[in-house]
This record gives C-alpha cells, structure tokens and sequence, in this order.
C-alpha cells in the first residue's frame, strides 16, 4: 500500500539547536543510542534571532520534536546587554515555536531555575510563581511564555539548574582545575541547588519528547534537576573527594566575597511532582551522578589541559 502524501509529508525525527553547546552534544549522543534520527544545527547552522531562517529549517527537515538547548548563557552580560540577550533567550523560542505551531512539531524548550526569585524555603513547584531578579532571567521567562501560549498543547518547558558535563565550561571541571593549582580554595555556601549531570538531563529529554509523541506526557512546565541538594562548598567537597584530594581544603564562604553583575539565587531547588503525570521517573541523585560523570569528565579535563 503506497503512503498518502499526508502521510509523507508527516513529521519525522528530531532536531536539536544548540547542538555545539555541552547539552546539545549529550542530546545528540543520547538520541543516537537510542536509534532517534536528528539532525544537528548549531549556532552556525541555525541563527534564532532570524525568524526566516528558523521557518525555513522547520519546513525542510520537518522534525517530529524540537530540543532547543540554545541560549545566551552570559548571565551576568546580561546586565548590561539584555536586549540581546532576549533576542536569544526569548525571541529565539518564540519563532520557534511558531515555526513548530505551522509543522506540527512538538518543543521541548530548556530554562532555568534564574526564573524564580530563589528565596524560598523548600523546594519550588513547576506551577510556583515566577519572579526573576536577573537580566538573564527574564529573558529566559519571556521565552518560556513564549513556548507554553504558542504551543499550549505541543509545549513543553524543562527548566534545570547547576548543569555540568564534559562538553564545556562548567563549575565541575573549574574546580578539578583549581584543585591542581591551589592549596586552599573558599566556595559559597549560602547558595543551594540541585548539580545536574547534562548527560542525565539530556537522558530526560528523550524520555520527555518521545512521552509527548505517545499522547503520554501532558505538555508544559517540569523540571530537569538531579534529586537531593547542596551547597557550591558541598559540591566542591564531593569533587575533591572524588579526586582523592583533602576535602578540608575546601573553606566555606559567602555570596558577599563573590560579588557579580547579576543576582545569584539563593536557593535553587526544583521540586518534580509533575514527571509522576508523564511516567518518568525524575533524574537521581546529584552524588550519584557525579560519581559516574566524574571519571569522564576528569579524563576530558586532562586530555586538554595536561598541565
């Protein structure tokens, strides 16, 4: 039986932006293993801030999902430069999910925990309210309002927080390469959060969309946080553990001894009630995660920097 034009014409694979970025390699190599066809557009090959150039990836590669890892990601120029950075941040997902409104596609559009004020006491909810104190993240708020009312049956937002991998910079292989270079190092330690191995994430991401295909993951906000919590000082102690290194090495300080541009959040637990409605499982524990990350990306870390 010969398939209707409908039928050929229907939306096939994946297509992943921001696939040069840490994340969107994880993506990529995730959706690889489990036999998902994507194509990959980076920054070069796909400019977010041109809406033409974003329909027109759309309609020719005619994806089943879209994974948006593309960001502006300088939070603290985004102080000072927040036009473009909303460019990025929230015009970008904007025209994308347009572009997805006009070929059937699902998003799954990644965002941040900078899109709450941080001041809470216990973990936030995905339907908390919103209120960043940050340049950066009202940009990424404005692209996630973006996504759920253009797409509000195909939209799904996966906000994440304290993101480390081996495909970039990250505070995980700033603090191996501080260890080798300092005897004594102060981190911040009034500052909670989740750290989130990118390959999990990116594991979630799959579980997620494929989810969405099924008619099994109801669309909208849920949050792509390793379980558990600690401190920048407790992270740090894990690392130096894990590297056979002193823990006690590692000194604890305060926000106020490492002040930048932009507002940091205080507390930057997720809660993930909402992956019990999709039937995934939330992402396991940070230490957990950091074990098994750990000897990959210390390997990466000495393969480019030997010394």
């Amino acid at each position: 039986m010969n398939p209707t034009t409908e039928q050929l014409n229907a939306p096939v694979g994946w297509l992943v932006t921001g696939a040069g970025g840490m994340l969107g390699q994880d993506v990529l190599a995730r959706l690889a293993e489990a036999g998902e066809r994507a194509t990959a557009m980076d920054r070069a090959a796909l400019d977010l801030t041109d809406a033409a150039a974003v329909r027109r990836a759309l309609e020719r590669h005619r994806p089943a999902v879209v994974v948006n890892c593309a960001a502006w990601t300088a939070v603290d120029d985004a102080e000072t430069r927040e036009a473009e950075a909303l460019a990025v941040n929230g015009d970008g997902p904007a025209r994308l999910a347009d572009a997805c409104a006009r070929t059937g596609a699902v998003l799954l559009h990644v965002s941040t925990d900078y899109v709450f004020a941080g001041d809470a006491t216990a973990p936030y909810a995905e339907d908390a309210p919103t209120a960043p104190r940050s340049a950066y993240g009202r940009t990424k708020l404005a692209g996630e309002r973006a996504v759920l009312n253009t797409l509000p049956d195909r939209g799904y937002v996966v906000r994440t927080a304290w993101l480390y991998g081996t495909g970039g910079a990250n505070f995980v292989r700033t603090m191996i390469r501080l260890e080798g270079q300092r005897e004594k190092l102060d981190v911040v330690d009034d500052q909670r959060g989740q750290p989130t191995w990118s390959a999990d994430l990116a594991g979630l991401l799959l579980a997620l969309g494929r989810g969405a295909l099924a008619g099994t993951a109801p669309p909208g906000v849920y949050h792509g946080t390793s379980s558990g919590e600690t401190t920048w000082y407790g992270l740090t102690r894990e690392i130096f553990r894990l590297l056979g290194a002193d823990p006690d090495r590692v000194h604890p300080t305060t926000s106020e001894a490492f002040v930048r541009p932009a507002p940091r959040p205080a507390y930057s637990v997720l809660g993930h009630d909402r992956f019990a409605a999709a039937g995934v499982a939330p992402l396991r524990d940070w230490r957990a995660a950091l074990a098994e990350a750990f000897p990959r990306i210390r390997r990466v870390h000495e393969e480019e920097d030997p010394a």
